[in-house]
């Protein structure tokens, strides 16, 4: 059902959604890929909150790799997991300026060696800065729902991306976790999904089920 229902889904979340940006706030790829470690258990409105201060006082990888951990700390506390964040954030800025000459690189294995980057983080980066996306990002939101529709029924993020990137095109890799973000928010919410009034109900696994 994936493989044929995958095309009817993407026609319909660009139809409400359309073309989207990236929700977290940035300037350059150093202040996304900061953005992205820092939203982390944390809603991307509390990051946009945080990072114009970050970024005030640490306008670069230079400035943040020379950092105090306790000022890093209590600028990025309200994130949660602060003291491991800032730590990160930190080593992650020392590798930029030790191994990459300051630069945030464009490529997947190289990011992943970053302190505090998974492969969420770098897809994020390479999909929406430096538009060559890798794979799909696969949050909170795109995981949930992607089981929830039958995408996948794989609970690991790396797996779930495997899937994903087998049934996207690839076009449509960078927007197609934007668009199920902007959807878990509007509509398929956690706890409180709202299912009478989806446009993806038809082909949802999980409410085909809950009718049937």
């Amino acid at each position: 059902m994936a493989a044929k229902s995958i095309k009817t889904i993407i026609k319909k979340l660009d139809e409400r959604y359309g073309e989207l940006e990236c929700f977290l706030t940035h300037k350059d790829a150093f202040q996304l890929i900061c953005a992205v470690c820092l939203s982390a258990q944390c809603t991307d409105e509390r990051v946009n909150m945080v990072t114009p201060g970050l970024f005030r006082k640490y306008p670069n990888a230079k400035k943040l790799a020379n950092a105090k951990l306790k000022d890093v700390e209590a600028i990025v506390k309200s994130t949660g997991f602060y003291k491991n964040k800032a730590k990160n954030l930190i080593k992650l800025a020392q590798q930029l300026e030790a191994e990459h000459e300051g630069e945030v690189p464009d490529d997947i294995e190289k990011l992943t060696k970053l302190a505090g980057v998974g492969r969420k983080t770098a897809n994020v980066v390479l999909g929406d800065w430096f538009k060559k996306p890798a794979g799909v990002v696969v949050d909170t939101h795109v995981k949930r729902i992607t089981n929830l529709l039958g995408l996948t029924e794989n609970e690991d993020p790396v797996k779930i991306e495997q899937d994903l990137n087998a049934l996207v095109p690839k076009k449509h890799w960078r927007i197609f976790s934007l668009w199920l973000i902007a959807h878990g928010r509007e509509t398929c919410i956690a706890r409180r999904a709202q299912c009478s009034k989806c446009m993806l109900a038809k082909q949802c696994n999980h409410y085909l089920k809950t009718v049937s």
